[in-house]
Order: C-alpha cells, then sequence, then structure tokens
C-alpha cells in the first residue's frame, strides 16, 4: 500500500539532499517528484499540485530539467498544455552527456600550472585537480561503460 505522506517526505529529504550538493532545490524537488509518481508523465498542473507550488515555479524548473536532459516535453492530446516524462535512462543519459567535462577541468588545470610555473605551490594543488579529473574521466568512461552492459543483460 502507497503511503503518500511517505512519498512526500521522500521527496522533500532527497531534493535538499540534491539541493545541498548543488542541483537547484525546486527542479530537484519535481525530478523526485517525478521519480515518486505513478504515472508516467505528469503536467504541470499536476506537480503543482503535488508540491504545493505555483505554476509559475514548476516552469521554470521544468525548462531546466529538459535543458540538462531529465525531463522531456510532451504536448497533451486536446489541451494546450504539456506533460512531462522522465527521460527514457535518464542518470546515464546525463553522465554521458557531461562526459568530457572532466578533461575539460584538466586541462585547464594545466593551464593555470603553467601560469603559475611549475615550481609554485600553487602548482602542485592544480597538479592534483588535473591529475583527480583526468583520473575520473578514464574511470567515468568505465564506469559508464559498465552500466551500459549491465542494463543490456538485464533487459
Amino acid at each position: 500500500m502507497r503511503d503518500e505522506e511517505g512519498v512526500r517526505r521522500f521527496v522533500e529529504h532527497m531534493a535538499m539532499l540534491w539541493a545541498d550538493l548543488g542541483f537547484p532545490k525546486m527542479p530537484a524537488r519535481i525530478l523526485m517528484a517525478m521519480m515518486a509518481a505513478e504515472q508516467d508523465a505528469l503536467t504541470a498542473a499536476e506537480l503543482g499540485e503535488r508540491l504545493e507550488v505555483s505554476p509559475a515555479a514548476i516552469s521554470g524548473a521544468v525548462r531546466y530539467l529538459i535543458q540538462i536532459g531529465m525531463l522531456q516535453r510532451h504536448p497533451t492530446p486536446g489541451t494546450r498544455h504539456n506533460s512531462y516524462r522522465l527521460t527514457a535512462d535518464a542518470w546515464y543519459e546525463v553522465s554521458l552527456a557531461k562526459d568530457g567535462q572532466f578533461k575539460k577541468i584538466s586541462d585547464i588545470a594545466q593551464d593555470g600550472i603553467s601560469a603559475v610555473g611549475g615550481d609554485a605551490k600553487s602548482s602542485a594543488r592544480m597538479a592534483e585537480m588535473r591529475d583527480f579529473f583526468a583520473f575520473m574521466e578514464v574511470e567515468m568512461a568505465a564506469i559508464l561503460d559498465k552500466w551500459k552492459q549491465s542494463r543490456t543483460r538485464s533487459i
């Protein structure tokens, strides 16, 4: 039996955790509401009702989630309204879209090392950052590949 109060607590608690990690709070709330929904798609009005927020708060947040690839917008037949769905395999797709970001950080850190001079104390800090993100680039690619393989086997 579904515990609606427990679902609300989950949505707010997980959204707070994502916000603490730097994710915008309203998009986090919407994302978690979508994750917890039994329906495949929700309208802005349904999201607003579930989260007890205005349509304006929903509008900007779903736009953000669409932009980062977590939600997709679909027209609702017979109305001028849209419904929103989670992107299939959203976590993988978003992580894949971020692929290359670690390399950019590593490359720019190298530029910083060159700028401050190789013997500076700050150079060591930047080298650690460069090396960490170079490591993450390789490891994240391997992790995403393993994830995709595990999903293929389980389907």
